[in-house]
């Protein structure tokens, strides 16, 4: 039942950290962030950038890469039967205030939930250069936001 994160996606030009939880079964399966089809999370991504939505994996990263975003779990590790986030136990944090340090125009972090801002204020101070927005979860669970809620919401993303 212990889980793990994925190495993050990074980029010396990235000025966006979008933090996750952890991955969920499915994403685990198939080693791939947001791997679930219903996940929102990059049908979100690809309409903030006004680009064509695609199921490859490289051509999402590749968007990553193109709109200077980087992508990682507050988790590095946990204990959570199936995948939902209010079943995280015993979790481990990856050292993301090292990345921080590293990637130095790193100047906003989104949350995708509350779950990972929770887990990020749980184990990390604030940093005075950074902005951060907690942003509703694109989880197929969050059902009260739809596309277009959540799109909104992610705009912070983009600066609108």
């Amino acid at each position: 039942m212990i889980k793990q994160s994925f190495p993050p996606i990074l980029h010396l030009e990235a000025t966006v950290l979008i933090l996750g939880s952890l991955p969920g079964d499915f994403s685990i399966a198939h080693q791939q962030y947001y791997a679930h089809p219903q996940n929102r999370f990059w049908k979100v991504l690809f309409r903030l950038v006004d680009e064509e939505f695609s199921i490859d994996y490289k051509e999402r990263i590749d968007l990553l890469y193109r709109n200077n975003i980087a992508l990682w779990d507050v988790c590095a590790t946990a204990i959570r039967p199936g995948s939902m986030d209010t079943a995280i136990l015993n979790e481990h944090p990856n050292n993301i205030h090292n990345v921080l340090k590293e990637y130095t125009l790193l100047k906003k972090i989104c949350f995708n939930g509350q779950k990972a801002q929770k887990l990020y204020d749980k184990y990390f101070q604030r940093l005075p250069q950074i902005d951060y927005y907690t942003l509703p979860s694109t989880s197929p669970a969050n059902a009260q936001f739809t596309l277009e809620k959540l799109v909104t919401a992610w705009s912070v993303i983009r600066g609108r």
